[in-house]
């Protein structure tokens, strides 16, 4: 593999992670507790401050359930002939897929997430919380936002931008059918800054 390959797989795994934490439904403590490593080493391996090793990465997928072949998203593709895909999604079976965007190292992160249809209403998501910044913006279906005390239900190219310090999660709010989302997270508090206007405010 050549080295902006391995740079481009280990930028990913931070959201990859995140989001693998997030679907457990753990906090950055909790995980330390199970594992042995530390809240700073989890947080800076999330946000790209820091590149995890193969130790880190054994004991983050026993934990929470997942392939090193999922997190690094190096599963082998099912055509011989095919390139192998950098990006491929992060999957969690029937509940949740993750495809980052983007392949660096530190700076803003951007990733879709796929949630599939449900066939009964969903609980109230569970809420999670930690240091940065998030922009989510609903691409397709209905999507169900727990942020603090606040119940959002977000439609096609509705956005919430919020302080991830507050408590929040997701659900699909589409009956039938699925919900797609991209989010962009900042994991030093980094905010969207637009520099366009529209045309009649000159």
């Amino acid at each position: 593999m050549a080295v902006d390959d391995v740079d481009g797989t280990l930028a990913a795994m931070g959201p990859r992670l995140r989001a693998a934490r997030e679907h457990y439904g753990a906090t950055l403590a909790g995980v330390s507790c199970a594992t042995g490593i530390s809240t700073s080493t989890l947080s800076r391996i999330e946000t790209g401050r820091r590149k995890p090793t193969l130790e880190v990465l054994l004991h983050l997928s026993k934990e929470y359930g997942v392939s090193l072949d999922a997190l690094a998203g190096t599963a082998p593709d099912p055509d011989p002939g095919a390139e192998p895909r950098a990006t491929a999604p992060l999957s969690f079976g029937d509940d949740k897929a993750v495809l980052p965007l983007t392949r660096y190292v530190g700076g803003l992160h951007a990733h879709k997430h796929v949630l599939p249809a449900l066939e009964n209403p969903p609980a109230r998501p569970r809420q999670v919380s930690h240091d940065g910044h998030e922009w989510l913006c609903v691409l397709y279906g209905r999507l169900w936002l727990a942020l603090g005390d606040q119940d959002l239900v977000l439609t096609p190219g509705e956005v919430a931008e919020f302080d991830t310090r507050t408590p929040h999660g997701v659900a699909n709010a589409s009956p039938g059918g699925p919900a797609e989302y991209l989010i962009m997270f900042g994991p030093q508090g980094e905010r969207l800054r637009p520099r366009s206007r529209p045309s009649g405010n000159r």
